[in-house]
């Protein structure tokens, strides 16, 4: 399986640069995974689409403003950090720019030393690890220093930086947002919930792995970037529920996606846990926890479009997104949205 047959013809103006002003007026494309019939509709018609025996699991993961400009102490060079996950206490990876310039031992300041930033180790691909210090707590240092670390692909300036949250973050962790939730209003799960919609919830913390395009020729030989993720006894007793009753499961978003088949390929069924998943699914694999997925649509030869093509197939998620293409649907973090039933 190569990579190129994950591409696709995308126009630069079908980029979405801003986000929609109300959230759930995006447009949704319906897709029949089973026959790739489509049909177009309105992110706030899902509710149609959805009834009392469906569970709806949310990944309910906070985006840090994780995206630091700083001086590197002996030179005065400027440096941009981009906080990906905390492997230890204040012990932090990050993707450094430009990373040749930070060796073992360079010392990074951030608003005249409110937080400091000590190179400890250095990996591959601008990856490093950094020791930080501060007095206080961290996130809101971040609140006041750090700026929202949207994807390279989006040049305009972020208005309201929430808009880059989905209206249920709770968990602070994430270096990306789990875009695919960004359509929900209080207002829309409000109505979900009226018409006995089941709505849970679990935890992954987008990392390294949305930044990152598959490089390599054979899709198999991929080696995703691991990212930390946490399912409470709550949803794991619905979850469980759920499939002994044939209720169907639908996962908002490529995340929630892979928390859930990492959980139940690990143990067999869903149970209160935490850890860390590197899981790559790609066509091929055989879905054990998700019936159906909310989702936003993808970048060309991204790990994400390899993961709707195992939902679907390769060539019904093709022929989706070219009609996507044709009926100019917004694409990427801030672009419409797609249900694959």
């Amino acid at each position: 399986m190569k990579t190129e047959d994950f591409d696709f013809y995308l126009p630069e103006n079908l980029i979405a640069q801003t986000p929609i002003e109300k959230r759930d007026n995006s447009k949704l494309l319906i897709l029949n995974k089973k026959t790739g019939e489509i049909e177009h509709k309105h992110f706030h018609d899902i509710i149609n689409y959805l009834t009392e025996n469906d569970v709806l699991v949310l990944n309910d993961t906070k985006v840090m403003p994780a995206r630091l400009y700083g001086i590197k102490e002996e030179t005065e060079a400027c440096i941009e950090l981009l906080m990906l996950k905390e492997i230890s206490k204040n012990e932090w990876e990050c993707l450094t720019k430009p990373a040749k310039r930070v060796k073992l031992g360079t010392i990074i300041s951030f608003g005249d030393g409110r937080l400091k930033a000590k190179c400890i180790e250095i990996k591959e691909e601008g990856i490093r690890i950094f020791k930080l210090e501060y007095e206080g707590i961290l996130y809101e240092i971040l609140d006041s220093l750090g700026e929202m670390p949207l994807p390279p692909y989006i040049h305009e300036k972020l208005q309201d930086k929430n808009r880059y949250q989905t209206v249920y973050a709770k968990n602070v962790g994430s270096a990306a947002a789990p875009t695919a939730g960004l359509h929900f209003t209080e207002d829309l799960l409000s109505q979900m919930k009226q018409k006995n919609i089941q709505i849970v919830y679990v935890t992954l913390h987008v990392g390294l792995g949305t930044f990152r395009p598959v490089s390599v020729e054979d899709v198999t030989t991929h080696q995703m970037h691991s990212e930390f993720y946490q399912m409470s006894k709550q949803t794991a007793d619905i979850l469980n529920q759920a499939k002994k009753e044939n209720k169907r499961i639908i996962s908002v978003g490529t995340t929630s996606t892979r928390t859930l088949e990492t959980i139940i390929s690990k143990y067999n069924e869903f149970k209160e846990c935490s850890g860390y998943t590197d899981i790559f699914i790609y066509p091929g694999y055989k879905f054990k926890a998700v019936d159906s997925l909310i989702t936003n649509f993808h970048l060309p030869k991204s790990t994400l479009i390899m993961l709707v093509s195992a939902l679907a197939s390769k060539e019904i998620i093709m022929k989706a997104y070219n009609e996507a293409v044709k009926e100019e649907y917004r694409f990427f973090s801030f672009g419409d949205s797609m249900f694959i039933n």
